[in-house]
């Protein structure tokens, strides 16, 4: 059954629930009946009528109502603008939309949201929802936070989307708003405006695309550990809804679970984290609870014993599936896994001896690095190798995509790099005749627009950067209720992803809703590429594992690079 909807009038606000400090400077006076408005304006952008504020960090304009021209500035609904507008207006709030009346979830995400329930009204603080992409993690998430604020009386929901933010953020606040937002505040914004909500409470908290988390040596960890509570008491915590299909590729990359692996142990968080150390604890903890762990260089690493990583994915995974509620579900796509294969490409004579000399010189600088165990250098010389190496197949991967869409279908094509590979192979398409639509290079396009003109099938294929969080499935039901093209989506990794993460992320581009999209993975013949390539079709079914895919395709490729001295995030940083 659906959650219930509470009544939509805003809960009168505690003292608890007060803001991020202000600055020094005040905030612009408004006299009778006038408010302060506040607006998205761009970075570097100057706009009359609207004035950076310190205090909230983003432009204003006091005024009766907001002129036309300031109008196209004006956040919507759910975003972080419009939070911070009624914050500053609490006589008078900005009105919620409706929801939309004819707008029916699918039976599988109320029972995701039933599932989230359960495990909230039974004490639970976190929840993992890990359905392959496609299945409809969105909408399970959003009724699942809306029965969870029932059950607990909250108030505010944060949602913490992945980038690119022009897509994500509008595709949440869409969602919301269909639904309704069941008597709750809602704000979304992207991992990398943490910063902007650090100094508000949150009752519960979605975490989409949670692998952004892996690392806890970052700022963004930092700001993630203070805002969803990650080390106080489990009754102290805002409850969280983790959402990924590709939650890590070891144990030890899934420390935001450390809250839900305290719980189902009956442990306390100061046994699984710290401030100080949060990976070696977190580390200490998976081994004290029989995960095989190793020291390496940089390190815990997880055991090469392929034997005890079987049995430690079982075991990392029945913590939670097996807890009662469970505090975690995995649903495979009834359209099953996505048809993917390699793409070989035989050079020319003139094409091969410049690879062959790339090879070489990669070669000679990582032998070089290695011995000084300069990481630098060899992540540098291995950046290089693979820009250089896919800029030389630039042309086969035009022509290849040119004869997919002569046969009638859509491509889009993956790649890693802008200048030496999304840059020349979108200008060669064009000066094909065909139109492109390019989802990459910060703010160098209109990112959504461009998605939709791929997806009313105007432009034949989309070249993008992005790993995650957009949706290119033939048929989608694109924002007003317009439906994406139905021409058949086929996909090609220009360069082959060494994350498995990453790989399983980018097909799911395309292969989702019942829309079956092969995808091809294109390599040189007769070089080390193709070796790469082989690895990554063969295991990158792995990385849908939900408790951690197997890292022995990132060794492989380590190995057949000369770059197994590099620690591991040398493969997989820049990607997932």
């Amino acid at each position: 059954m659906p959650p219930s909807r509470r009544s939509r009038t805003r809960r009168r606000r505690n003292s608890r629930r007060g803001g991020a400090s202000t600055s020094a400077r005040p905030l612009p006076f408004a006299g009778p009946g006038e408010r302060l408005w506040v607006l998205d304006v761009p970075y570097g952008t100057q706009v009359e009528g609207a004035t950076w504020h310190p205090a909230v960090r983003m432009h204003l304009h006091v005024g009766r109502t907001l002129p036309a021209h300031l109008a196209p500035y004006a956040p919507g609904p759910h975003t972080l603008g419009r939070f911070l507008e009624n914050q500053l207006n609490p006589d008078s709030p900005t009105p919620i939309p409706e929801p939309e009346e004819d707008f029916e979830p699918r039976l599988n995400q109320y029972e995701a949201a039933d599932a989230i329930a359960e495990r909230a009204a039974a004490g639970g603080r976190q929840f993992l929802l890990a359905d392959e992409p496609g299945v409809g993690k969105t909408i399970s998430a959003v009724l699942g936070a809306s029965a969870v604020g029932d059950l607990r009386g909250a108030e505010r929901v944060l949602v913490v989307a992945d980038r690119p933010a022009a897509i994500t953020i509008g595709h949440w606040c869409r969602t919301i708003t269909a639904l309704g937002d069941s008597g709750l505040e809602w704000v979304v914004i992207t991992w990398d405006r943490l910063e902007k909500v650090a100094g508000y409470d949150w009752d519960v908290i979605i975490a989409d695309e949670a692998h952004a988390l892996r690392r806890t040596t970052t700022k963004r960890w930092k700001l993630w550990a203070r805002i969803s509570g990650h080390g106080v008491a489990h009754e102290k915590a805002p409850f969280v809804i983790v959402t990924t299909a590709t939650p890590g590729h070891t144990p030890l990359e899934l420390p935001y679970l450390a809250p839900a692996y305290a719980q189902v142990h009956g442990e306390t968080m100061k046994e699984w984290t710290s401030v100080k150390q949060p990976a070696a604890d977190f580390a200490d903890a998976l081994e004290r609870h029989g995960i095989a762990l190793e020291k390496g260089r940089y390190g815990a690493t997880w055991t090469a014993d392929a034997t005890r990583r079987a049995e430690d994915l079982a075991r990392v995974r029945g913590w939670l599936a097996d807890a009662r509620p469970t505090a975690m579900l995995h649903r495979a796509a009834p359209w099953g896994p996505v048809p993917i294969s390699g793409m070989p490409v035989t050079l020319t004579p003139a094409e091969r001896s410049a690879y062959e000399a790339e090879w070489g010189e990669f070669c000679r600088e990582m032998d070089v690095a290695r011995r000084g165990r300069n990481t630098a250098k060899g992540r540098a010389a291995l950046l290089r190798f693979r820009q250089k190496a896919g800029l030389i197949r630039v042309d086969s991967t035009v022509a290849w995509i040119g004869q997919q869409v002569e046969a009638g279908r859509q491509v889009a094509c993956s790649v890693e790099f802008v200048t030496t590979a999304a840059d020349p192979i979108a200008d060669r398409l064009r000066d094909a005749g065909l139109e492109v639509a390019s989802i990459y290079g910060r703010d160098r396009f209109d990112v959504e627009a461009e998605r939709l003109r791929f997806q009313r099938g105007e432009a034949s294929v989309c070249v993008f950067t992005t790993v995650a969080s957009i949706s290119l499935h033939a048929g989608e039901t694109l924002p007003g209720g317009e439906r994406a093209s139905t021409d058949p989506r086929v996909g090609v990794f220009h360069q082959a992803r060494f994350s498995g993460i990453a790989g399983r992320q980018v097909t799911g581009r395309t292969h989702r809703d019942h829309q079956v999209s092969p995808w091809h993975i294109a390599y040189a013949q007769g070089t080390v590429e193709e070796q790469v390539s082989k690895v990554m079709v063969e295991r990158i079914a792995a990385a849908s594992d939900t408790v951690g895919g197997d890292t022995e395709s990132l060794e492989d490729v380590a190995k057949l690079l000369g770059a197994d001295w590099l620690p591991s995030a040398s493969l997989t940083e820049g990607g997932a």
